[in-house]
């Protein structure tokens, strides 16, 4: 299985995220690009190569372009005002405050455009989301073009991030940008699976509407996991997408058994719904010792539930999201895919 990799994941290297009250070092670090990089070359998986530039035009098929700009300048506009530390938003647009007028302050418009307050903003964050929607793309287009698949060690990762507000690490959507590139080329259908813990409520909100991207998600029940207020098994899609979007909310201390058997269900659904090709939402978060997570899968667990997504004999993308147990992460990751070329 081929690889896409970029060196510019790096530059993604914020020194604070906003965790129980705490400014503690990220969980989302450059290390862990760098441990999945490792192991893929240890257990030869098969080439490692660099992405090429696709400009903006496929990321604007899914963000707002007012976004996009906000995300470029917004390092540079908060080192402006003379804020010393990284940029994290304080305010946002609640319930009762929803005039929703974009504000000129950089702090308002912060809060105006994330989700959530733990992802701080430094020194080449767009850079890094710029590369890691590259490698994304570079990947898919090996698929367009004749690949029965391929991995895209994105960095940062995408899932949480919707058409026009970031968080939960996340950035610009890299699944969602590809499974687009898909439809765009001329695929009628796309199915997109998330496994990692969290819910991916930004590909879930890109695509709720929507019937030619179906999208299902395994993840920590909302209601005591992060993102909360996405992710629940109500939520089936809207107008056009009404039964193509669906979620399976689990427990703490879930299992495999239990999870495993969620994504059997899933994956009838995919082969019911025959779609052109299919992308993975790649978080192996779901991993027994991971830090911010509460699922109990072990290292073999992710061979298995690979060997099921390959079962389905789709053209098949994976796009790297969570994971945080850095010292496992590339024996996960790993994992997934030998168990989907069956070995």
């Amino acid at each position: 299985m081929l690889s896409v990799y970029s060196e510019k994941h790096a530059l993604r290297n914020s020194k604070t995220e906003l965790s129980g009250g705490q400014l503690v070092p990220p969980y989302e670090c450059p290390v862990r690009a760098e441990y999945i990089l490792e192991r893929l070359k240890a257990e030869k998986i098969g080439e490692i190569i660099v992405p090429k530039e696709f400009g903006l035009d496929p990321i604007t098929r899914i963000h707002d372009k007012d976004f996009l700009i906000f995300l470029e300048q917004c390092w540079s506009d908060w080192v402006a005002t003379g804020y010393k530390g990284e940029a994290i938003p304080t305010v946002w647009p609640s319930r009762t405050m929803s005039s929703m007028h974009i504000p000129n302050h950089i702090e308002g418009r912060m809060g105006y455009y994330a989700l959530a307050g733990e992802t701080s903003i430094s020194n080449g964050t767009w850079e890094a989301a710029r590369a890691s929607a590259n490698v994304a793309l570079t990947a898919q287009e090996t698929i367009k073009n004749g690949a029965k698949d391929a991995f895209a060690l994105c960095r940062p990762p995408g899932h949480h991030a919707a058409s026009d507000m970031y968080g939960g690490y996340c950035f610009i959507n890299n699944a969602a940008v590809a499974a687009q590139a898909f439809i765009d080329q001329g695929a009628s259908r796309v199915a997109i699976l998330d496994v990692d813990f969290h819910h991916g409520n930004g590909t879930q909100d890109i695509f709720y509407n929507r019937s030619d991207v179906m999208f299902l998600s395994l993840h920590g029940d909302p209601k005591e996991a992060f993102p909360h207020f996405l992710g629940y098994d109500d939520e089936k899609g809207a107008g056009e997408g009404e039964g193509f979007n669906f979620n399976y909310p689990m427990e703490p201390n879930t299992n495999y058994k239990t999870w495993g058997s969620a994504l059997d269900q899933a994956c009838k659904k995919i082969t019911n719904y025959s779609p052109d090709a299919l992308v993975i939402s790649l978080g192996v978060d779901t991993f027994e010792h991971d830090p911010i997570s509460f699922f109990k899968l072990q290292c073999d667990d992710f061979k298995r539930y690979g060997a099921k997504i390959g079962q389905l004999k789709l053209p098949t993308l994976f796009i790297m999201e969570g994971g945080y147990a850095v010292e496992e992460i590339g024996i996960n990751a790993v994992n997934v895919l030998q168990g989907y070329e069956g070995y």
